[in-house]
């Protein structure tokens, strides 16, 4: 099975609010999606990433444009979902499954795009989207108008899964495909219904922890950002827990990966295409 990662926009962001005792210079953040091949499932996306729908489309509401005004995320064109995926021979209509690890902007702008996909997500989390006014969903980080028509109708719930337990320091979840490929395992902190994906069939663990940290520094050398970035958690408590957790499948040999962090993986598409 091969996983690769790609850019789709950079961010900036002072170092203070995402890194306890940082600079105030600012740090160029990424915004990552990937791409599974899967050996049964054929190519299935993790999130989208930012795409032009979520930034400059037009009809955006006025929180939305308000919310790009702020973040200012700089699109990166080469590596926006569509021409990531032609790189690889692989057409929208190829996307078949979508593993969507929240709902927040920056990871479900793009779903749109594939209307052949079913949608991997938390129910339980959609559950509440559902429950919610557009004002109460923007409280959340979550912004109703960019899931596409009938979402739910195409949902493929994580409550469905089997479950698989944990073994030592290495967590357990859902078991996403059946065979124990790609584990899905809850990450509460950032943001309602947030889990990463465990993949234990590589030569080394690797866990996608997503938005659990925007930097690796903060989890590796314990500097939690605290306020005003707690302030856009949805648990800013479980934060550290869930740190904790991830830092103890690091000290057995287990290799952690963030949606944001600047530093290039080897996971990245820039390796990938050289390798």
């Amino acid at each position: 099975m091969k996983i690769v990662f790609a850019n789709s926009a950079w961010v900036n962001a002072v170092e203070r609010l995402i890194l306890r005792g940082g600079g105030w210079h600012s740090v160029r953040l990424r915004v990552r999606y990937g791409l599974i091949f899967h050996p049964t499932e054929g190519a299935v996306l993790i999130d989208t990433g930012y795409t032009p729908e979520a930034l400059t489309g037009e009809g955006r509401s006025r929180r939305l444009r308000l919310y790009g005004a702020v973040l200012k995320p700089e699109l990166n064109g080469a590596e926006q979902v569509l021409p990531m995926l032609k790189r690889f021979g692989l057409s929208p209509d190829d996307i078949r499954a979508v593993i969507v690890t929240h709902f927040h902007a920056d990871h479900i702008s793009g779903l749109p795009l594939f209307p052949k996909a079913r949608f991997i997500a938390s129910d339980a989390a959609w559950a509440r989207v559902k429950s919610r006014t557009p004002r109460q969903n923007w409280w959340h980080g979550v912004f109703s108008e960019l899931f596409p028509a009938g979402f739910g109708d195409r949902l493929d719930g994580l409550s469905t899964k089997r479950q698989i337990e944990a073994q030592g320091d290495v967590p357990g979840g859902a078991d996403l495909f059946g065979d124990g490929s790609v584990i899905a395992v809850d990450l509460q902190g950032h943001a309602d219904g947030q889990f990463g994906l465990l993949f234990v069939g590589l030569e080394r663990p690797l866990l996608y922890a997503v938005d659990v940290q925007w930097l690796l520094r903060a989890l590796t050398e314990n500097r939690t950002s605290g306020f005003p970035a707690t302030l856009i958690a949805e648990d800013a408590a479980a934060i550290e827990p869930t740190s904790a957790m991830l830092r103890r499948f690091l000290a057995t040999g287990g290799e952690v990966m963030l949606c944001h962090d600047p530093a290039p993986t080897s996971y990245d598409l820039a390796s990938a295409e050289a390798g």
